[in-house]
């Protein structure tokens, strides 16, 4: 509990959010390194696994490359890196990607490859080639699973980016790194916990986008109907059509018909 004490009363002095080697700094690092491989990861993942999903050719790469990569371990990858470009950005980066793409290249593979065919069908039958059929209908169709893959990914990467502490960058890793080196664990402990509060801000973000993405729902946009008008427009609009009118004597008397004064 002292541990936790003292990683709170860490965490709520603002004077520890300020500086280069600050909470601040530090989040904006680890947000940096994790953007910087969630956006690498996509660029592979993303259209490879619209492709295959969408030719259905290659799917046995998708099963076993997607295995292969999720068996290779982070910190080993981190350290060959670290071994053939040095100390730097690049080792991080090319770790937290074998890390990211699985989880983008499966959602993007499964969300292209169950659209259903009936609707792949009826496109062609309208004439629209294979890239806009791809573009314009599988994809909005996949979005949600894609979304999926995406927010699995960012989760496993923001988790995973304090291993760039050991490649001597920044980031909440270093806290806990620094704070076991120094054998002051409550400073671990502030880096677990802010690791956490950031999985958890981004997720809820991710997981808003793929509810928001669901095709049809409409939830992004506002209610169809039309709006009422107000009541002092309803009021001008009466007496507009009030002043329009003309009194059925003098419609009688245009057609022809004799007015009731002549009749009487």
């Amino acid at each position: 509990m002292n541990f936790l004490q003292e990683a709170l009363s860490f965490i709520f002095t603002a004077a520890n959010w300020g500086g280069p080697a600050g909470l601040s700094a530090r989040i904006l690092e680890h947000l940096q390194y994790t953007v910087i491989a969630v956006f690498f990861s996509a660029v592979i993942a993303v259209p490879l696994g619209m492709l295959i999903g969408h030719t259905g050719r290659g799917t046995f790469v998708v099963v076993t490359g997607v295995n292969a990569l999720r068996a290779l371990p982070t910190l080993g990858v981190l350290l060959l890196g670290v071994l053939l470009w040095g100390l730097g950005l690049i080792p991080p980066t090319v770790a937290l990607m074998l890390l990211g793409i699985p989880p983008l290249l499966a959602g993007t593979y499964s969300g292209i490859a169950n659209v259903d065919r009936d609707v792949v069908d009826a496109a062609r039958a309208m004439g629209m080639t294979e890239s806009r059929i791809l573009l314009r209908v599988e994809t909005p169709i996949a979005m949600p699973l894609i979304l999926g893959g995406l927010r699995t990914a960012t989760l496993q990467i923001v988790a995973t980016a304090t291993v760039a502490a050991y490649a001597s960058l920044g980031g909440l890793g270093r806290y806990l790194i620094d704070g076991i080196k120094v054998r002051e664990f409550y400073l671990a402990l502030v880096g677990a916990l802010m690791v956490t509060a950031l999985a958890l801000i981004l997720d809820a973000a991710l997981a808003f986008a793929v509810w928001a993405s669901v095709p049809g729902s409409g939830r992004l946009h506002r209610s169809g109907s039309m709006p009422q008008p107000l009541l002092g427009d309803e009021v001008a609009l009466e007496s507009r059509s009030r002043a329009g009118r003309r009194p059925d004597s003098e419609a009688r008397h245009e057609r022809g018909n004799p007015s009731p004064t002549v009749e009487a």
